[in-house]
């Protein structure tokens, strides 16, 4: 093995996995911890998903900490902590608190921070991060609901989370290539510094940072370094896969995500009068709407057709919301809801699902039992459909809320080929 991957959240591992697939490495992406003495898959590069981002910090050090030594004691030759393209996180963490960890199990002197996804318009400038040509504090993302991200300076943002020394690699250096980055590294070791937010405005400062840091036990980031490291290892990749064979059955759209991008998603859906449904949060919570009627309305839609159910809400709702029954609370509970909504409709016959939000992915998969994923062709920068590997067999789109284009919801679909029923 060649990467061994901890990821702290479903929808992050599946994008990470994609990045990887696409360079050539053979990926395979576990969901959750696996079994004590448990033999992980034998690949290029091993994907472990856990659901890490937003539970208490030592549950998350503990949990990762398990992960990565997993995947070390099946060989793998470099520890990436994968994390959110926007940083996600809060002052108490999780990200500076698992890292430091990790620097401690890998005995790593020095590791990068590296989220950005150019693809996606994520971007770092002087240690600054970007949302297209906004900053991540000008962004949607301010107002995330379990994460709102208002500091754009991850230097300031890590130093918050953890007591080792941060400091950063501007562009003008990664511009000067691989020596110069190394000699950057040297000279932050020379001073003590643990960590170093790096610069990325485009792909090919992701490759010099990936050959820059080829040697470094540990490596932390969004999917975008994962194009960096995979090209220090492929022998030349074949051609990505144009669609994908997927089991029969019925189609459905669960979205958990209150995103602009998703809220915009489902806009689209709706205009082009494909069948949705709003989840009424205040009478789930009261059980005067239940699963069971979520799932009965899914069933009850023509052949053919693709409903989507959401709780996804406008910030100004989604406060209110929170106001009431509280920010962790709420939002654990709409979680457990869809969840129970997927098992209700797979058992319906639903064999495609689209999950739209990290959080609602990761408990749609855990309800579903799914124990591993193959990756598929690419629905939209950071987004492809897969296949499950255990588990009933699902064709399973898991997008981060953030990601896709207006018409994700409507065009996902024609990159799945058909199958008979075996």
């Amino acid at each position: 093995m060649q990467i061994g991957a901890v990821a702290d959240d479903i929808t992050g591992a599946t994008d990470l996995c994609l990045m990887l697939s696409r360079s050539g490495l053979r990926t395979i992406q576990v969901i959750g911890l696996p079994a004590p003495g448990a033999a992980l898959p034998a690949a290029d590069a091993v994907v472990i998903a856990l659901k890490s981002r937003t539970i208490p910090a030592p549950e998350a050090v503990a949990m990762s900490t398990a992960a990565a030594t997993a995947l070390r004691a099946g060989g793998a030759r470099q520890i990436l902590f994968k994390y959110c393209s926007t940083f996600d996180s809060t002052d108490r963490g999780n990200i500076g608190p698992v890292a430091e960890a990790l620097l401690a199990l890998t005995g790593a002197e020095l590791t990068i921070a590296c989220p950005a996804f150019p693809a996606a318009g994520r971007t770092v400038y002087k240690g600054h991060l970007f949302v297209g040509d906004r900053l991540l504090s000008e962004s949607p993302l301010k107002d995330h609901p379990l994460t709102p991200m208002r500091d754009p300076d991850l230097v300031r943002v890590l130093q918050r989370q953890t007591a080792l020394p941060v400091g950063k690699v501007e562009i003008g250096t990664i511009r000067q290539g691989v020596a110069a980055v190394r000699a950057a590294f040297d000279a932050a070791r020379a001073a003590g510094v643990r960590f170093l937010v790096t610069d990325t405005l485009e792909d090919a400062d992701l490759m010099v940072l990936g050959r820059a840091v080829a040697d470094l036990p540990l490596v932390t980031g969004g999917s975008g370094i994962g194009l960096g490291l995979a090209a220090n290892l492929a022998q030349g990749a074949g051609p990505a896969p144009a669609r994908m064979t997927a089991p029969a059955g019925r189609a459905a759209i669960l979205a958990g995500s209150c995103s602009a991008a998703t809220r915009g998603q489902i806009a689209a859906l709706q205009a082009a009068g494909w069948p949705s449904r709003a989840i009424d949060v205040e009478a789930a919570l009261a059980g005067r709407e239940t699963a069971d009627d979520l799932v009965a309305w899914m069933a009850g839609q023509p052949e053919g057709a693709i409903p989507l159910l959401y709780s996804s809400a406008a910030p100004d709702e989604l406060a209110a919301l929170q106001a009431r029954h509280g920010r962790e609370a709420s939002g654990a509970f709409v979680e457990g809801l869809l969840a129970e909504v997927a098992r209700g409709i797979v058992a319906a016959g639903v064999r495609r699902l689209i999950v739209a939000g990290g959080e609602t992915s990761g408990a749609v998969v855990a309800a579903l039992g799914v124990s591993a994923l193959e990756i598929g062709p690419e629905i939209a920068p950071g987004v492809p459909w897969t296949r499950s590997l255990g588990g009933p067999d699902l064709a399973l789109a898991l997008k981060s809320g953030n990601f896709g284009g207006a018409d994700f919801f409507l065009s996902a679909w024609s990159l799945l080929a058909e199958t008979a029923d075996v």
